[in-house]
Formats: C-alpha cells, structure tokens, sequence
C-alpha cells in the first residue's frame, strides 16, 4: 500500500484562540555554509587568528608613525627616510634568520622573545626622538626592531600544517590571509596618521608595538595549532630548493610595482595639490586587493598553481596600464584612483597563488624560512620600485613614473613565462 506523501510543516498554526509560529527551517535551514565559514570551524583556527591580526596590524603602522614623528621632532623628511630605509634593510637581513629559529625551536619559544626585542627597539626610538637624543641613535634603535617575526608567514605555516591534505581549504586560508595582508597596509597609515595627529607624535609608534606584543603573546598561546618544531631537519636552504630562484625574482619583481607605485602616487597627489588626498587614494587600491583576494579564494582553484600564476601576473601587468592611462590622458586625481581600484583587483591572486608556490617549492620543516625569503624578496623590491619611482619623477613627471609599476609587473610576467614547467612540478 503506497505511504502518504508527507506534507511540510506549516509556517504558522491558527486556532481558535491563539497563533502558534513553527518551522522556519526551509527557509534558512538548507544553505550549505560558505568556504570561509568552513575554514573557521578548523579547532583552534579563530583563536590564533585574532592574535596574528592584532601582531601584524602595526606592520603598516610603524613606518608612517617613525616618519611622522621623526619629521615632527626633527624637521627632515630625509632623516626620516633614512631611518625608515634602515630598518628596511636591516629587516632583509635579520628576518630569514629568526624564521630559521623559528622552524628550528617553534613559533612560541622564538616568537616572543624576538617580538619583545623589536618592541623594545621601537620604545628606544620613542624616548630617543622624544629627548632629542643624537641621529645615529635613531639608526640604532630602527634597526633593533628588524627582529619582528613575519607573522603572516607563521599564520600561513599554522594553515599549511592544519590543511596538508585539503588543497582546496588551504588556498581558501591563502586568500584570506593575503586578504588580511591588504587590509592591515590599509588601515595601519590610517590608523597611525590619526593618533599621531589627535595625540602627541609618538602616539602611533607606542600603539603600534602595544598591539604586536599583546597580539604575539595571544597568537603564541595557542599551542594546539602550532606546527610542530624541526630541530633535526637537514635539508638543503630554500634558496636552493628546485624552481625558488625564479620564485624568489618574481616576488622581487612583484615588489617593485607595490614600492613603485606608492612613491609615484603620493607624487602625482602632490602635484595636483592633494597630498593628503593620497593615503586614501592608496587606500583604494589595497582595497580592490582585499575584495580580489576574498573572491579568488572562495572557489576551488582550477588546474595547478604553476599554470595559474603566469595568467594572474598577465592580468595584473595588463591592469597596471590603467593607472599610466589614467594619469597621462587625463591627469585626474578621481580617475586614477578608480583605476588603482581596478588595478589593485590582480595583486592579491598573483601573491596568493605565488605564496601556495613558496610553500610547495620550500623544503620540509623550513616553511617559516621560506615565506621569509619571498617576503625579503618583495622587501628589495618595494626598495628598487621605490627609488627607481622616485628618480623617475624627479628627471621626468609623476604621471611618466606608473611606467615603473607597469615595466616590473611585465618583469615578473617575463620571468613566470620563461621557466619551464618540469614533470615534477619543479619550477614556477
């Protein structure tokens, strides 16, 4: 005999004296949760990430809080820049060094002494500007804060060892860590500009290394998701490791369009008038990254890595025309800062896909040290775009300077596109 069909729940019951509301489960119940919220349910995944976000927010706050309050206190963007420049060096130098440490003893036992040592560096060149102290001690105590750990390459190293075997979960954990990369570069100089302007000059740099200790100390405390230390590894440098060559030149390349284009902006804003005007224009473009990454990362990657990243390089180089157009046609300052927008869309998935390389190509148990090296990487570059940027503003224009972002961006596609791939997935 056939069963009766079942009928479904009615929204709501009338009675006679009452009104009685049910199931609203097909309403809501049936949509299955996004990647993102699939990536957070990961034990332990909230807890750490909170804490990174707070340890690598003053990564885009420090620079401008240190111009800011040594040009105040002192009178000289020069001086500024070069204690700026300082740290940036010290920094590529110091920073493979403390992932090394950090692979070798684990995250929690380096990361918070080296995090405590670059805090304390930061608080020497407060109180040094703040009593006028001589000009190579600003030097000095810049450098002291190159022990910063990277601490977006320790959250990525926490979701390759959480995610080894979902290739899916872990480009999704990319994206949004890239993603968050773009967002803390976004609101650091603002949040930097703001209390240094509302509060006294130092106010930034205290912030700043407030929020990177309280931040490391909680990220550090959540052992559960710490990968697991590895003192007896002898495998060969990630420098040396098969295709980390051309890798390492491509986020060298990748570098030069990011300092490139900070430079010549803030030039280009300066020329119309709209100097202050160009933190929000730069704004603009990490923001068109930010939303760029998100969306890259919510579905599956398509094919392999190595094949992905020569066509996200070639929509970035090709965006990166958008700028040069804008400001050569038309010489608006609201026009380019559309086309930033458009243009920051390609940065995210081209560093997202080239940092799922770094973790491929990095030998085991060498994961910190090499995210390290493509950050230094992306470190000389931002220094080679900034200068190469500058020089061309100064002999030609400030709207003949976004042909340096544009010939880096063709740079890395060049150098993506001449690598062969081998059979073993060796090079890029």
């Amino acid at each position: 005999m056939p069963q009766p069909t079942p009928r479904k729940a009615p929204l709501f019951t009338v009675t006679a004296d009452t009104l009685v509301a049910v199931d609203f489960t097909p309403r809501t119940g049936n949509r299955p949760p996004g990647p993102y919220r699939r990536l957070f349910t990961t034990p332990g995944a909230r807890a750490f990430t909170l804490g990174n976000l707070l340890a690598r927010l003053p990564m885009g706050m420090f620079s401008v809080s240190a111009v800011l309050m040594i040009a105040g206190a002192r009178g000289s963007y020069a001086l500024a820049g070069a204690v700026t420049a300082t740290g940036l060096a010290a920094t590529a130098v110091v920073a493979p060094w403390t992932a090394r440490l950090v692979d070798r003893y684990g995250q929690a036992r380096i990361a918070v002494p080296a995090t405590v040592i670059a805090a304390l560096g930061s608080l020497a060149l407060l109180l040094c500007v703040h009593f006028d102290a001589p000009a190579w001690t600003l030097f000095a105590s810049y450098a002291a804060t190159a022990t910063t750990p990277n601490t977006g390459g320790m959250s990525r190293a926490r979701w390759a060892h959480l995610l080894k075997d979902d290739d899916g979960a872990l480009h999704t954990a990319n994206s949004f860590e890239q993603a968050a990369d773009e967002l803390c570069f976004m609101l650091g100089p603002v949040l930097a500009a703001v209390l240094c302007g509302t509060f006294f000059p130092e106010a930034g740099t205290l912030a700043g290394a407030v929020l990177l200790l309280t931040g490391m100390l909680l990220f550090a405390a959540q052992r559960s998701t710490e990968p697991p230390s590895q003192r007896r590894a002898r495998t060969r440098s990630p420098f040396r490791a098969p295709g980390m060559p051309p890798l390492l030149a491509v986020c060298l390349a990748t570098g030069a369009v990011f300092g490139s284009m900070e430079v010549v902006t803030i030039a280009f804003a300066d020329a119309q008038g709209h100097r202050s005007a160009a933190g929000v224009v730069l704004a603009l473009q990490a923001a068109g990254s930010c939303v760029a990454g998100l969306l890259y990362g919510a579905p599956k990657p398509s094919g392999p890595a190595d094949a992905r990243l020569p066509w996200c390089i070639a929509a970035m180089a090709t965006l990166m025309t958008l700028p040069l157009l804008a400001a050569s046609l038309t010489g608006s300052l609201p026009l380019l800062a559309g086309a930033l927008l458009v243009a920051g869309a390609a940065t995210a998935p081209t560093m997202v896909t080239t940092m799922t390389l770094v973790q491929r190509r990095t030998p085991e148990g060498r994961l910190n040290e090499g995210m390290t090296l493509a950050v230094t990487g992306l470190l000389g570059g931002i220094a080679c775009g900034s200068a190469t940027g500058g020089l061309l503003v100064d002999h030609l224009s400030p709207a003949a300077g976004f042909g340096v972002p544009l010939t880096a961006a063709a740079a890395a596609l060049l150098i993506a596109a001449a690598v062969p791939r081998p059979a073993g997935g060796a090079g890029l």
